[in-house]
């Protein structure tokens, strides 16, 4: 559930967008704010196993996804679905936002 108000993510979308001109572009704009805001790493549950958050990356086909480690075992999971501890990690906001712009 977000903690933030449709005004508050639709500012973030507009700072994290305002020089792009095409929905690819702005995915990319709120890859940039997320890659520079979310406090990594961070720990979190996938399907009820504890995994680590380490990084985030813009796939070639356009996807947003978390770099999540458990052990040696390494796996990619959408942004979009990834459960967010409580407390949620510094920047988490972008998370929202960009789950708001993807609608």
């Amino acid at each position: 559930m977000s903690t933030l108000g449709r005004t508050e993510l639709e500012a973030l979308i507009e700072e994290a967008t305002v020089d792009a001109y095409n929905e690819d572009e702005q995915r990319t704009g709120l890859f940039t704010m997320l890659e520079e805001y979310l406090g990594l790493p961070f720990t979190t549950a996938v399907l009820g196993v504890e995994v680590t958050v380490r990084g985030v990356d813009l796939t070639p086909d356009g996807r947003i996804v978390a770099l999540c480690s458990r052990g040696r075992v390494r796996q990619q999971i959408g942004i979009l679905d990834l459960p967010l501890p409580t407390p949620a990690p510094e920047g988490a906001e972008w998370i929202e936002a960009y789950r708001h712009w993807a609608g």
